[in-house]
């Protein structure tokens, strides 16, 4: 029992770095896009203002450590513009 129970620690260790470096990665993918002047185009005004507010949202998370949360609306906005 305590053999599982560290080896989830450890995994669990390992995983939260991954997540943590996620997050910049996706929020550079999105600025690039948004640099994208057909892709932007492409997008209703309101989209395109979800997609900045999901941005802003997803760099939050990742401040305050919240990375499966910034990862997933970040997600979200990549999804809007097609990335």
């Amino acid at each position: 029992m305590i053999k599982k129970l560290f080896a989830a620690m450890v995994l669990l260790a390992f995983a939260l770095p991954a997540w943590a470096h996620m997050c910049p990665a996706l929020m550079s993918e999105i600025d690039e896009a948004l640099q994208d002047e057909e892709k932007v185009a492409q997008l209703s005004e309101d989209e395109l203002e979800r997609v900045h507010e999901l941005r802003a949202q997803g760099e939050q998370y990742h401040n305050d450590g919240e990375h499966d949360q910034s990862v997933d609306v970040l997600n979200e906005a990549k999804e809007i513009l097609g990335v």
